[in-house]
């Protein structure tokens, strides 16, 4: 089967679901690819007459706002015990260094770190539980988190899509080369944000004789 037929068999609820699942949870938490599951549906919706762009964005959106809230009230109900947990379950992603280089941007950028964050890989994952943890008044990350949900999911769909309308023509000759760009563009984003994660967890680590990163005050 052509893969451009094949793609259109997908149906579009599932796409929406998809991506407002995966965004949460990500947003909750768990490490999941968020940003290349969203860029890809975008594109997928730039080809895709059946997919509803508003529709993905408002779900995109949603997940990232309601994953938040809830990584919010678990790190605020868990406190740093739960942060140790997660330290034992994923410590490529809650190990001390990331920990560290986030409490760092929280302590700088206060409820700013939220919105902010949304645009970093590991900062995405991290600001609503720790949000929580430090004891963020919920006002404060409930603004930064609606506004970073809204611009980030919002803003990335809106991008995407319109640089796949724009290449629709020219993608419809060789309909197999628009997975293939879907797939580079998300493991390149992927790859960027892991090495940009990376330097600054490094950045983050205590050098010898220096305190540690003294945790924010309720």
């Amino acid at each position: 089967m052509h893969v451009q037929e094949w793609l259109e068999t997908v149906p579009a609820v599932s796409i929406y679901l998809l991506v407002g699942v995966v965004i949460g949870l990500e947003s909750l938490g768990i490490p999941l690819p968020g940003e290349i599951v969203l860029v890809s549906s975008a594109l997928l919706a730039s080809q895709h007459g059946d997919i509803n762009v508003y529709i993905l964005a408002a779900c995109a959106t949603a997940g990232a706002i309601i994953g938040d809230s809830i990584g919010y009230a678990i790190g605020r109900k868990g406190g740093r015990p739960l942060l140790a947990r997660l330290d034992a379950k994923f410590p490529k992603h809650f190990g001390e260094a990331q920990i560290a280089m986030a409490e760092r941007s929280f302590e700088k950028w206060g409820m700013w770190a939220v919105f902010f964050g949304r645009f970093v890989a590991l900062l995405r994952i991290f600001a609503g539980p720790l949000a929580g943890v430090l004891h963020m008044p919920y006002w404060k990350f409930l603004t930064a988190n609606v506004l970073g949900g809204i611009v980030w999911a919002g803003g990335t769909t809106a991008v995407i899509y319109s640089v796949g309308v724009v290449a629709e023509a020219w993608l419809k000759r060789f309909s197999w080369l628009g997975l293939v760009v879907a797939v580079l563009i998300g493991l390149t984003s992927m790859l960027v944000l892991k090495n940009r994660a990376k330097k600054a967890a490094a950045k983050a680590e205590p050098t010898p004789g220096e305190p540690d990163a003294v945790p924010a005050a309720d």
